[in-house]
């Protein structure tokens, strides 16, 4: 830290950092533990943060630097983290609101440990006209001044119709960060190779739902042994992979960016490898949920469980976990997809598509993290440093001038999702009634609270 910057706003002593340190601010950052390349937790070391302006000023052993902040918080050794950023939420609001509205979800975002959150165009009008961009910005705005920050992604076409190109230059001026038919995959190839090369002259990027149209849409179930069991109508994986196909060697042929959407399949995996392989600008996202559950969560007809893309074989679920420790897959997104809960309980036939998971990702991601499945190095880079290089996101990776964007996260606390402890509206996720281990203590964002300042003392 400079000698002249005395004056600080906030420390934060003695918080459990497991990434690697600068042990004077000067020299080379400490080796990694060998256990990171296992996927298992290295040792770890107690930090303070101390920060000025909204902006990181220093990580530094702790009480290796004898300077008093203006607010001073004992971290009592819980586990530090850059705040994380998702690039797939749908937060209903205009239309919905009954099911979630900005201010509920971004709640849940700032106590699930999120920053930076791109909400998808599905709403009630379609966020394909810059007033609908607008008023999300300014319901932001109004319910979390400190953020969590919104980021509104913009209708690829008109009504998410798939016929007629949206207004993207107009969307862009109001704020989008990135253009979508989340939720309706474009069917004319001809018509989505128009809505990439317009948004790269845009300097957007286009975010892909891939799945075929016509091969068992929106089914919510996985074609295998537990949907002939059930009797359910059901989605092959292929559907997925057909369009994964498309759309990795139309970015080729247009040297042109793509980002894909909850990829939930091995097939999908291998076409994104082979892509990567020959150079395309490809980068993929998957869930929490396809890392952590199977096909086996609609035993009983649970539509909890339902969800497009559907949940998959264990084979899937493990191809992913590899895909996302080396790289091919470059990042985590929620997904998060509220209903209200009379939309959930019918027939599973009936009931929409989606899991809402900005309260459960964190802790969801750390415990595969903490058994091993997955390194912790891939699981910051896929919750921070990838999602906002690609879309141009604001980042803390606790280098000075960083935005002081951080959490507390007590790893030891086991808790039950249930509708007391959800944040979101909505409570439709299979893992209602379950414990989990690991919770938000305290969120930090520009070096101020947004959750915890009765549970850590200031």
């Amino acid at each position: 830290m400079p000698e002249k910057q005395k004056k600080l706003d906030l420390a934060v002593r003695g918080a459990l950092w497991f990434g690697p340190l600068k042990a004077d601010g000067k020299g080379k950052a400490a080796k990694k533990s060998d256990q990171l390349a296992k996927g298992q937790l290295p040792k770890g070391q107690l930090v303070d943060v101390l920060v000025a302006k909204g902006k990181i000023v220093a990580l530094t052993p702790a009480g290796s630097l004898d300077l008093r902040a203006t607010h001073e918080v004992e971290a009592g050794g819980q586990v530090l983290l850059p705040s994380l950023t998702d690039v797939h939420v749908h937060l209903r609001e205009p239309g919905q609101e009954y099911k979630e509205d900005i201010a509920s979800g971004l709640d849940a975002a700032a106590h699930g440990g999120f920053a930076n959150i791109m909400c998808m165009a599905n709403t009630r009008p379609v966020n394909d006209t810059a007033s609908v961009t607008e008023f999300m910005l300014e319901q932001a705005r109004k319910s979390w001044p400190q953020g969590p920050r919104l980021y509104p992604i913009g209708a690829l076409t008109k009504g998410l119709k798939g016929e007629e190109l949206a207004p993207m230059a107009e969307l862009k001026a109001a704020g989008c960060h990135a253009f979508s038919n989340d939720g309706r995959p474009v069917a004319s190839t001809e018509l989505f190779r128009r809505a990439v090369e317009y948004a790269q002259d845009l300097e957007r990027i286009v975010i892909d739902h891939c799945e075929d149209p016509y091969l068992a849409p929106a089914a919510g179930m996985n074609e295998g042994v537990v949907s002939s069991r059930l009797g359910l109508p059901a989605q092959p994986d292929v559907a997925e992979a057909i369009q994964v196909a498309r759309d990795v060697l139309l970015a080729e042929y247009l040297n042109a960016p793509m980002h894909l959407a909850h990829i939930s399949c091995e097939k999908s995996v291998a076409l994104i490898r082979f892509a990567k392989a020959r150079g395309v600008d490809v980068t993929a996202e998957t869930c929490p949920h396809y890392l952590t559950l199977t096909e086996d969560e609609a035993e009983g007809f649970s539509a909890r469980a339902k969800v497009s893309p559907p949940l998959r074989a264990q084979a899937d679920v493990e191809a992913l976990l590899a895909a996302l420790a080396d790289g091919t897959i470059d990042m985590l997104a929620t997904d998060h997809a509220p209903h209200a809960a009379h939309e959930k309980e019918v027939e599973f036939d009936e009931a929409p598509c989606g899991i809402s998971g900005l309260d459960t990702a964190l802790a969801a991601t750390w415990e595969l993290v903490r058994t091993g499945k997955l390194p912790f190095d891939a699981f910051v880079r896929a919750w921070t440093t990838a999602p906002c290089k690609r879309f141009a996101l604001p980042v803390n990776t606790f280098k000075p001038g960083d935005p002081a964007d951080f959490v507390l996260f007590d790893q030891d606390a086991v808790w039950t999702v249930s509708a007391e402890t959800m944040h979101s509206k909505s409570k439709n996720t299979p893992l209602l009634g379950r414990s989990l281990r690991g919770r938000v203590a305290a969120h930090f964002l520009a070096g101020k609270y947004v959750v915890g300042k009765k549970t850590v003392g200031a």
